[in-house]
């Protein structure tokens, strides 16, 4: 099955005439002749950028997923090849409307007609994984139902094994391999797009979501309908907004786009921060914005990140030394942290850290490219030998996200000087007097049930100890005893053989 995808991806490759885009590179470009030749049977017409958007439809979710990456980041790809891509967010080939209607009415369990006052038939969205649909509930109420591709499990079950051929690949192909850890960044990856094919999983996320952010003026996220959701079909609210990506409708609907830039950042550090748990798949398609407000409205919720405390305080503690240009903060936070082995030089680390992140600082974000500082930063880490940590993955993913939404509301935005503000406080939070209180507040109850039993539970450790030692002293006993034992059976033996050796002598 591997290798027939393997060959399901030549082929429409090489369909889509996308071997330019590796003959294009320098080492390689002798061959174009010898291609031309061997593939003159193939007329190409549409220019490169539609091609390569219509070979990532045709391989399925995954390479659309891929491609939807690629058109927010402006500072890495071709203008001609971004402004085709972003059309895969949401104008992926819809599935068959008889089949979303069948899908609907097998996890309801009841006719279309009973379900909803009214389903339209015709997609308002398809995306890589699933397609919506608008309808009304029986009492009125306008919604959106989300339904799963059909059979989408097994053609990502089968990219997903590729995905782990490829990392075995790297792996053993390079040096830097390892230190990678391709194999668990792919297990993660795939433990994410097995919960985005669980519509009642991506419910429960929309529903803590809309919990952590209810009457926020930053962040709108739809109501979930329970009674009509399963793990292949979700009901909630309609939500009536502008695509972020529509910058003129945003500004003559009274926007203000600067603002608007600097909510975004406002509502990714409150999520991961404040709350860890987090939008990981924060493209402009799944994004609207109130008409005439700065706040934002969250779609499809398929794929969520999550933080612990350490990795809240970890992130906060790197951010803050970034934004501090306090280097020997964050080689120390690595170092402390086990990222790089211990025997590392603190020194040389800082060193490595400042020359690669001080150039951009007092830079608007229309000037720096974080995909070349991560790159960089890369580079330089090849040396002190760190590991990637595949946790951290989505995070790192919604970071670029977050660039290139930015880069298109505002260039100018300064990502530093709106984040550290927050950054502080929350540190503050986390380390200050605030901190302490509510941490006593939150342990109280604990320690208003342990006290009463301090008492009883101090006698058990006492008796359990004077038992441990009894038998601590009872074990020795027996251990000495058993040397004795062995030292008597050694010696009756050497006796009885001098007595027999003895006899013998006597005897002769």
């Amino acid at each position: 099955m591997k290798l027939l995808r393997l060959v399901r991806i030549a082929h429409v490759a090489l369909k889509f005439g996308l071997e330019e885009f590796f003959l294009g590179h320098a080492r390689v470009r002798p061959l174009r002749g010898l291609a031309r030749v061997l593939l003159f049977w193939r007329p190409i017409r549409e220019p490169r950028a539609v091609r390569l958007r219509r070979a990532l439809e045709a391989l399925g979710p995954i390479f659309v997923k891929f491609g939807q990456l690629l058109s927010t980041r402006r500072d890495l790809v071709p203008r001609d090849l971004a402004d085709e891509l972003a059309l895969l967010q949401d104008r992926v080939p819809s599935f068959d409307s008889r089949a979303a209607i069948a899908t609907v009415e097998a996890a309801l369990r009841k006719p279309i007609g009973e379900a909803f006052a009214e389903f339209d038939p015709v997609p308002v969205a398809s995306a890589s994984v699933a397609q919506v649909h608008f309808a009304r509930l029986p009492d009125g109420k306008p919604v959106a139902v989300k339904v799963l591709r059909p059979g989408i499990g097994s053609v990502i079950a089968h990219d997903v094994s590729l995905l782990y051929v490829l990392a075995g690949l790297i792996e053993r192909l390079f040096a830097d391999g390892r230190r990678l850890r391709p194999r668990e960044v792919v297990a993660e990856f795939e433990k994410h797009l097995e919960d985005e094919l669980d519509l009642m999983r991506e419910a429960a996320n929309c529903s803590q979501l809309r919990r952590n952010f209810r009457d926020s003026p930053l962040l709108a996220v739809p109501e979930v309908y329970w009674d009509g959701c399963a793990k292949d079909v979700m009901v909630m609210d309609r939500m009536d907004g502008i695509p972020v990506s529509q910058i003129e409708r945003l500004r003559e609907s009274g926007v203000n786009i600067p603002r608007l830039a600097a909510t975004g950042v406002e509502i990714f550090f409150t999520q991961v921060f404040r709350d860890g748990f987090f939008h990981a798949d924060m493209h402009p398609g799944n994004i609207l914005v109130r008409p005439g407000s700065e706040q934002y409205i969250a779609l499809d919720f398929g794929i969520m990140g999550t933080l612990t405390e350490v990795d809240k305080q970890y992130l906060a503690r790197n951010f803050l030394a970034f934004f501090r240009r306090d280097y020997k903060g964050v080689a120390q936070a690595h170092l402390e942290s086990g990222w790089v082995p211990p025997e590392t030089r603190v020194d040389e680390l800082e060193a490595a850290v400042r020359a690669v992140c001080e150039p951009v600082f007092d830079r608007p974000l229309k000037e720096i490219s974080f995909g070349r500082v991560l790159l960089q930063l890369f580079q330089a880490s090849r040396r002190f030998n760190v590991e990637i940590q595949p946790q951290l993955v989505l995070l790192q993913k919604t970071l670029l996200n977050i660039e290139g939404l930015g880069r298109q509301l505002d260039p100018d935005l300064d990502l530093w000087k709106t984040a550290k503000p927050y950054l502080e406080r929350w540190m503050n939070e986390q380390v200050g007097w605030r901190a302490l209180v509510r941490n006593l507040r939150e342990e109280a109850p604990k320690w208003a049930g342990l006290l009463p039993q301090l008492p009883r539970l101090a006698h058990q450790a006492l008796n359990e100890n004077r038992l441990l030692q009894l038998e601590t002293g009872l074990a020795c006993l027996l251990r000495q005893q058993q040397a004795r034992n062995r030292w008597l059976a050694v010696i009756a033996g050497l006796l009885v053989i001098g007595i027999a050796t003895l006899s013998l002598l006597l005897v002769k």
